[in-house]
């Protein structure tokens, strides 16, 4: 019998945190599918083309949407969320306030913007990351709500690896054929960049580019692998080995497709660091770990033998974007000049053989450049808080789903180093999402299996 203290839950004290569950992992589940375009690109011709609001339900179905439509779905869930928010964490308080303190100095840098339109927009993006991380810290800190906020974003990660495969096996020629048919004849001017890009047989399936592919691939397959790991009560053991297989290795397949460089050495990175938190013997984990590397590196060699031979030009063009990000945090060390607004100055100072930029492909470098030196501490803060805070409680449950989690930030935040994931939608939001959900879920039982099952 229930005690006075402690009544027994209600339908809607059980239901409501699994219905709003659902519908943010939907919402991460469309981030993932139709919100990939960084706000900055919004004015660019061929952005604007392929964002058009859409007309009809063909458009819908397969297009891109405007990144608005998502302003407005995660301004639906936070008001949801309120209904169904546990206050109580096990976090440092100053965690908790960090990113309303990084978001809020980003405001404070918009007052000295060089490009209003640029700041704003940037702006409303990092307000719907730091919304879904308070939903994913306060809302989803329950127990067995896991399965109800990974299942939309499985689906819709399936469905990514399909249209990635789809571009693989003939959609890019098609796409290719129906440009130069159809669509060139038109244009009365191509972007340099546009043609760069239909030539290319890189996939990017739904996201923004080739590398964003890599990042997402790389953010959302360890947690994915783990829950399906731990999903005792929804499959057989023989379900769970097919499931995982199928998903690695389409998942897998899509990453090599992508091009994506650093994408490999992270994926080896990953399944490194997944080894060594296996429970054998030391020894056999060095002759595994030795081999992995060894032929993770070797065929990183044979794959990109002729990038190298070239050149390495996008590495050589990433140190001039890091050079102009840098000279110019060092010019406006405090407030930088505005959220968003790398390309306004990449454009003055960078050298006449290199591609124009609008993004720094280095995170942190832009947040000093973009908001100064106190933006990009209060950032790193944040990454670092999580990391840490997450790693070092991986042991009080050892839940597969946990370290799965923590594992895909890891590899977001290092990607971050070479390329711009804290301004893609479809990347960025699913990451403070499960941030949120890691440090909400922080000491807390969620299922039962250990990562050593």
């Amino acid at each position: 019998m229930a005690s006075k203290s402690n009544p027994p839950a209600t339908q809607f004290q059980i239901w409501a945190p699994r219905i709003f569950s659902s519908l943010f992992g939907a919402f991460v589940g469309l981030a993932l599918l139709k919100f990939s375009i960084p706000p900055v690109m919004g004015d660019s011709p061929m952005v604007a083309e392929w964002v058009a609001p859409p007309t009809s339900g063909f458009e819908w179905l397969l297009g891109q949407w405007p990144v608005g439509i998502g302003y407005w779905l995660v301004g639906g869930l936070a008001l949801l969320g309120v209904a169904v928010a546990r206050w109580q964490t096990n976090i440092p308080r100053w965690l908790i306030a960090v990113p309303i303190a990084w978001l809020t100095w980003q405001c404070v840098a918009a007052t000295q913007t060089v490009d209003a339109d640029l700041s704003r927009a940037t702006l409303k993006h990092f307000t719907v990351g730091v919304v879904c991380f308070y939903c994913g810290l306060f809302c989803l800190n329950r127990n067995q709500g896991a399965a109800f906020f990974m299942w939309p974003i499985v689906t819709a990660f399936v469905a990514m690896l399909v249209v990635g495969f789809g571009q693989h096996f003939g959609g890019l020629e098609e796409t290719r054929q129906y440009f130069y048919t159809y669509e060139l004849p038109k244009m009365k001017t191509v972007p340099p960049e546009l043609f760069k890009r239909i030539a290319s047989d890189r996939i990017s399936a739904t996201s923004f580019y080739p590398n964003s592919l890599a990042g997402a691939i790389l953010l959302l397959l360890p947690p994915i692998l783990a829950w399906v790991c731990q999903a005792r009560k929804q499959f057989t053991i023989g379900a769970r080995a097919l499931l995982g297989s199928l998903l690695a290795a389409g998942a897998l397949g899509c990453l090599y497709w992508s091009g994506s460089k650093g994408g490999w050495l992270l994926a080896l990175l990953a399944g490194l660091i997944t080894l060594l938190h296996l429970k054998f013997s030391n020894r056999m984990k060095l002759i595994v770990v030795g081999v992995v590397l060894a032929a993770g590196l070797a065929g990183f060699g044979w794959k990109y033998a002729g990038f190298f031979q070239r050149g390495a030009t996008s590495v050589v063009a990433r140190f001039d974007y890091w050079r102009a990000a840098w000279d110019t945090a060092v010019a406006k060390p405090v407030l930088g000049n505005g959220p968003g607004t790398f390309s306004v100055v990449y454009a003055k100072v960078k050298r006449p053989e290199s591609e124009m930029a609008r993004l720094a492909h280095n995170d942190y470098l832009q947040q000093a450049s973009d908001s100064g030196f106190p933006g990009l501490v209060i950032y790193a803060a944040f990454i670092i808080g999580v990391l840490r805070v997450g790693y070092s409680r991986l042991n009080d449950d050892g839940f597969v789903l946990r370290f799965g989690v923590w594992l895909g930030l890891l590899v977001w935040a290092i990607q971050a180093f070479v390329e711009f994931p804290l301004y893609v939608p479809s990347v960025a939001w699913p990451a403070f999402a499960f941030a949120g959900w890691l440090m909400g879920t922080t000491g807390k039982r969620i299922d039962k299996p250990r990562i050593a099952d």
